[in-house]
């Protein structure tokens, strides 16, 4: 056997769509595919605006750029994301101030993040890890008492709500990604969701290298020029193509991982039980995407140990983020408020299994005797 930990989506017409834009003779971006694609996701997500990017990345670029950081302000964020989130927020021109997360979610710890509040605080940059909702109620309560931007970095969370809200629609921006290693996929690629319409139109003028093009292409001016600051966060034609072919299969795609992420748990649940390992926990009020299942094991040894196992079994099974406030770069540009905890600790604990629509239910068996086997 050799069951890889991801596939990315295919569902059949990515073919065609990416044909019909090369017969269009329109392959750049902002075409009929991207702007089928933001429609389909302002609808579908009930989103004020919401514009396809080259990356999550570069979506999270525009919402720090947006908020008009100045030198010496700050963001709080979690440590335990990927290197984007804070790379993000210095590219704006802020500090990252990473607190503790929760041990149940993996999420920033809410209660943590009032006293690293400073006189420089500006932004909160919550991250959605595994498609499960951050406790936002409290998150944006803190963020109108002080006056502080939220950037939801959804990149994991596209279909997930929180409370009936679909998440990055919650906060003053949200940040998709359509890495491969989504749920739903365009090579690379993202989306920003803007919460506020008087940032549309810096908006649009960032993505499009700093000029007013959108305007001109939509006949409001007679000819478009360089206006701001900006770069080219316009993704290709044909990755919009790719994507879209997926989202008229959205539900198909995000039932099939549900499904998938339901057997891990309903096969896990007596282990947990058991006190064998942790299996991820999702609060009544967050409705998942299926995104991610991991188990955490008792300490960074056995799953090592576990890992290895997995593996000599042709099972590819990973850890995750290495705590960016230990990485060289947290180091030198961020700090840490507070004690670290849970970060570290709970992250060496972590193990990804396999997840990807279209897992059989086969590959998904021998995965979990794989696991059972382990822990006999």
């Amino acid at each position: 056997m050799n069951i890889s930990f991801n596939v990315p989506p295919f569902v059949g017409d990515e073919i065609k769509y990416i044909t019909k834009a090369i017969k269009n003779f329109k392959i750049s971006g902002d075409g009929e595919f991207t702007k089928k694609c933001n429609s389909w996701l302002e609808k579908n997500f009930s989103a004020q605006k919401i514009l396809l990017t080259t990356s999550g990345t570069s979506a999270l670029d525009m919402a720090m750029l947006l908020c008009k950081f100045q030198r010496g302000d700050e963001v709080i964020l979690p440590s335990y994301t990927f290197s984007s989130t804070a790379t993000s927020i210095l590219v704006g021109g802020a500090t990252p101030v990473f607190v503790d997360i929760r041990p149940d979610t993996m999420n920033i710890d809410e209660n943590k993040i009032e006293a690293a509040i400073t006189k420089k605080t500006r932004a909160i940059a919550v991250v959605h890890y595994a498609g499960v909702s951050c406790e936002m109620d409290t998150i944006m309560d803190i963020a109108r008492r002080h006056n502080l931007k939220v950037i939801e970095d959804a990149a994991q969370g596209v279909m997930s709500t929180y409370k009936g809200k679909f998440l990055g629609t919650i906060g003053d921006f949200g940040c998709y990604s359509f890495h491969e290693t989504k749920n739903y996929s365009m090579g690379e690629g993202g989306a920003l969701v803007i919460n506020n319409s008087a940032y549309n139109e810096r908006a649009e003028i960032l993505r499009e290298k700093g000029t007013n093009r959108s305007k001109f292409f939509r006949g409001q001016i007679d000819k478009y020029t360089w206006v701001d600051v900006g770069d080219s966060y316009l993704p290709s034609e044909l990755n919009a193509a790719y994507l879209w072919a997926q989202l008229q299969k959205a539900d198909e795609i995000n039932n099939n991982r549900l499904s998938t992420w339901q057997k891990y748990y309903d096969a896990f649940k007596p282990l947990a039980d058991a006190g064998k390992f942790e299996i991820p926990t999702v609060p009544p009020e967050c409705k998942h995407n299926g995104h991610m299942f991991y188990l955490k094991l008792k300490d960074l040894d056995e799953r090592t140990k576990f890992i290895n196992h997995m593996k000599s079994n042709g099972v590819s099974c990973v850890f995750h983020y290495v705590p960016l406030h230990s990485a060289p770069a947290g180091r030198k540009y961020c700090r840490f408020h507070g004690e670290d905890i849970f970060t570290t600790a709970e992250s060496e604990r972590l193990a990804r299994l396999p997840m990807y629509y279209g897992l059989t239910d086969d590959d998904l068996k021998y995965v979990t005797n794989a696991v059972l086997n382990f822990f006999k």
